[in-house]
C-alpha cells in the first residue's frame, strides 16, 4: 500500500456516502476486481427433497404462517416441523447494558412473501421505557456444515443454522422453518423493573401475528465491552475480507469492508489487534494465507530496510474501531521456519530457512528487532507490543525468550500452546489448551494457584480451542451453549479469558459451504461475510458479559461480607466448580450454563 496518507484522512473524515454505495457488495463479492469464486450470496444450499412422511406430516398443520418462541439453546432443522410450546410470549431478565436474545421460529406449509417485523418500546406499568432501537432482528440463513465434529470427503454435510443476517424482509418457502434472532441491548440508564414490548410479524396477503417479551431489568450496570477485563483474542484474518469481496488489499474498498467485521469484534470485547510481521507464518493452514504486514528489504548495499505502512494503518485501523489493548505480531517461529524479503540487488523475493537459535536465525532478526522496537516507540506502542509465537516446542521457545530478551528487551512475548513450567512467567500473555489443567502424568498441567499467579502479576493467562476436542467448541455443529460455557470455564477457573485460532478465515463461499479440507466446518471462522454474525458468535460473547459479571458480583459479595452475601457466593462457587473442564461433559453442557446464568441473576438481584 502507498496511500496510506490519504486514507487515513479518508476514515478520520467518514465518507458515509461511499459506505452506503458499499452495501451494493457487502453481501457479496464484488465484480472490481480479477479472479472467479463461487458464489450464492443470496440463495441458501438447496434443500433435499421431502421424503414422503415428511411431506405428510407438513400437510397436516395449519395453513398460513405458524410462529412461536423457540429455544436459543436447539438448532431447529430447515425441514422438520419444530417441537415448541408453541408460545407466543417469553419471559427473561438481564443487567442493565447487558445484551440478551431470545430465538423465534417460523414454519409455513406454503410460500409466504415479504416476512419481516417491527419491534414496540420496552414499557413497564409506571411509564419507564426504552426505545425500540435496542431491539435487533435477524433472521438465521441455514448453511452447509457438518452433523458433528470432523473432516473430509467422507463427512456427510447438512444445513445448520447459524448465520444472523443482514436482510430485514424474506420469503419463506413452503414446507420449511426459518429461525430468527432477537437481541436487547438493554440500555444502561434504563430504570430497574419488569418491561414489556411486542414484536410484530407481518407478511404479504394480510397476515399478522405479534409476539410478547416480558424482561426484568435488574440493578446491577455491566460496563460498556471497551472496559471489560475479559482478554478476547480472537484472530482476524483481513485477507479473507479482500478476497471474499474481490477487491485489492489495503485498497479503500478493502478498508470499509474491514470496518463492520472489525467492529463487531469490538463490541465483543476484543483486546487483541493480529498482525504479521513475515510472509505466511501458518503456512496454508486457511483458505487465505496472511501476508506480511511489514515489507523486509535487503539493500544493494546488503543493509536491511522494513517498510511498516501497512502495519501502522491496519493497527491504527482496529484501534479507531476500538481493538486498543494489544498488538500481537506473528511471528519468529512460523511453522516451516522459512523467512520473505525483497532482494533489492535481483527485484525479486528471496528466502531463508533458519532454525531458532542458529546464527543465519538470529543474524536475520536482529536487524529487524532493534529497528521494530524503536518504532513501535515511536508510534506510542511499545508497551502493548508482542511478538506472538502459537504451539511452538519448548526448546523453540526458550531460545526465541532469551534472543528477544537480549536483542530487544522492551517487546513483550505472546504464546499460545502447551504449558511449561520453565517459562510459565516468561511470557507475558500465555494462552494453553483448554486440556491443559486437567491432571496428567505424561504432560505438564496448570494449577488454579499458577494461573492466579500469572493473573495477579498482571499477566494475561487464557485458554483456547481449535479444531479440538470435539466438545466444548464452537462449531456450526456444537450446542450454542457450548460457546457460552467458554467465559464461564474462564471465570471457574480464573483465567483472564479466551482465544480462538480463527475469527474470520472465511473458506470460499462461507455464507454457502462452511467446509475446509483440514478441519470440522466452520472452525476457521465465527462470523460471515458483510458484518454477518451468528449463533456462536452471540452466545460466546453472553458468556463473556457472564464472566463480567460473576466478577463485579464476587466483588459485591466480598464487600458486603454478611451472612447472606456469604451465602450468596458460596452458592456462586458450587456453580462454577461445575463448569471445569476436567469435569466435562458429566451433565449437558445446555443444561449447566443454563442453571449457572439462574443463578448469578438470581444471587445479583
Amino acid at each position: 500500500m502507498r496511500n496510506g496518507k490519504k486514507i487515513l484522512k479518508y476514515w478520520e473524515n467518514g465518507h458515509f456516502v461511499q459506505i452506503l454505495c458499499l452495501i451494493l457488495f457487502i453481501g457479496f463479492p464484488s465484480f472490481s476486481g480479477a479472479g472467479k469464486v463461487k458464489t450464492h450470496p443470496l440463495f441458501e444450499p438447496p434443500m433435499p427433497e421431502g421424503k414422503e412422511e415428511t411431506v405428510k406430516e407438513w400437510e397436516k398443520i395449519f395453513s398460513g404462517l405458524q410462529a412461536a418462541f423457540g429455544s436459543a439453546d436447539i438448532r431447529y432443522e430447515k425441514d422438520r416441523i419444530p417441537v415448541t410450546s408453541g408460545s407466543l410470549s417469553i419471559s427473561s431478565s438481564g443487567w442493565r447494558g447487558e445484551r440478551i436474545h431470545a430465538q423465534v421460529v417460523l414454519w409455513t406449509k406454503e410460500d409466504i412473501k415479504n416476512v419481516r417485523f417491527s419491534p414496540s418500546p420496552f414499557k413497564t406499568e409506571k411509564g419507564d421505557v426504552f426505545s425500540e432501537k435496542a431491539v435487533t432482528i435477524r433472521f438465521i440463513r441455514y448453511g452447509f456444515a457438518s452433523a458433528q465434529p470432523g473432516h473430509g470427503p467422507d463427512t456427510p454435510k447438512v444445513l445448520q443454522p447459524d448465520i444472523l443476517d443482514t436482510a430485514r424482509v424474506l420469503d419463506i418457502p413452503k414446507m420449511t422453518v426459518r429461525p430468527v434472532w432477537i437481541s436487547i441491548d438493554i440500555p444502561e440508564d434504563a430504570k430497574p423493573g419488569s418491561y414489556k414490548g411486542e414484536i410484530f410479524l407481518k407478511a404479504d396477503g394480510g397476515m399478522e401475528n405479534k409476539l410478547e417479551m416480558h424482561l426484568k431489568v435488574l440493578p446491577h450496570v455491566l460496563p460498556p465491552p471497551s472496559e471489560w477485563s475479559f482478554h478476547l483474542d480472537l484472530w482476524q484474518n483481513p485477507y479473507s475480507v479482500a478476497r471474499y469481496h474481490r477487491v485489492k488489499p489495503w485498497s479503500k474498498e478493502h478498508w470499509l469492508l474491514l470496518e463492520p467485521v472489525t467492529r463487531m469484534l469490538a463490541e465483543a470485547g476484543q483486546k487483541c489487534i493480529t498482525t504479521t510481521i513475515i510472509h505466511e507464518p501458518w503456512g496454508g493452514q486457511t483458505f487465505d494465507a496472511f501476508d506480511s504486514m511489514i515489507e523486509w528489504i535487503k539493500g544493494v548495499d546488503g543493509k536491511w530496510r522494513f517498510d511498516y505502512e501497512i502495519f501502522d494503518e491496519y493497527a491504527r485501523f482496529c484501534e479507531r474501531c476500538g481493538i486498543t489493548k494489544q498488538i500481537n505480531c506473528y511471528s519468529m517461529v512460523p511453522w516451516t521456519n522459512k523467512f520473505r524479503y525483497l532482494d533489492e540487488a535481483s527485484g525479486d523475493y528471496a528466502f531463508i530457512e533458519a532454525m531458532p537459535g542458529t546464527p543465519e536465525y538470529e543474524k536475520h532478526w536482529e536487524p529487524f528487532l532493534r529497528d521494530f522496537s524503536l518504532h513501535v516507540k515511536k508510534q506510542g506502542w511499545l508497551d502493548k507490543t508482542a511478538i506472538a509465537m502459537d504451539e511452538r516446542s519448548l526448546e523453540d521457545m526458550r531460545k526465541v525468550i532469551a534472543f528477544v530478551k537480549k536483542t530487544a528487551p522492551s517487546l513483550k512475548i505472546a504464546l499460545a500452546g502447551a504449558y511449561h513450567e520453565e517459562i510459565r512467567l516468561d511470557a507475558h500473555d500465555y494462552c494453553l489448551f483448554v486440556n491443559q489443567t486437567v491432571p496428567n502424568d505424561k504432560k505438564p498441567y496448570i494449577t488454579r494457584e499458577k494461573i492466579r499467579e500469572r493473573v495477579e502479576r498482571g499477566l494475561p493467562t487464557t485458554f483456547y480451542v481449535c479444531c479440538g476436542p470435539d466438545k466444548p467448541n464452537t462449531f456450526p455443529c456444537s450446542p450454542p451453549a457450548e460457546s457460552a460455557w467458554m467465559g464461564w470455564h474462564a471465570a471457574a477457573l480464573g483465567y483472564s479469558g479466551f482465544l480462538r485460532w480463527a475469527y474470520n478465515s472465511w473458506v470460499e463461499d462461507p455464507l454457502y459451504d462452511t467446509a475446509h479440507v483440514n478441519w470440522t466446518p466452520g472452525d476457521c471462522f465465527l462470523v460471515y461475510p458483510g458484518g454477518r454474525s451468528s449463533i456462536r458468535f452471540e452466545r460466546l460473547r453472553e458468556g463473556i458479559q457472564d464472566y463480567e459479571k460473576v466478577w463485579i458480583v464476587r466483588e459485591i459479595l466480598e464487600k458486603r461480607g454478611d451472612a447472606e452475601s456469604r451465602e450468596k457466593l458460596r452458592e456462586l462457587e458450587g456453580i462454577l466448580e461445575q463448569l471445569d473442564f476436567a469435569k466435562f461433559p458429566e451433565e449437558s453442557c445446555t443444561d449447566l450454563v443454563n442453571r449457572a446464568k439462574e443463578t448469578l441473576n438470581r444471587i445479583s438481584e
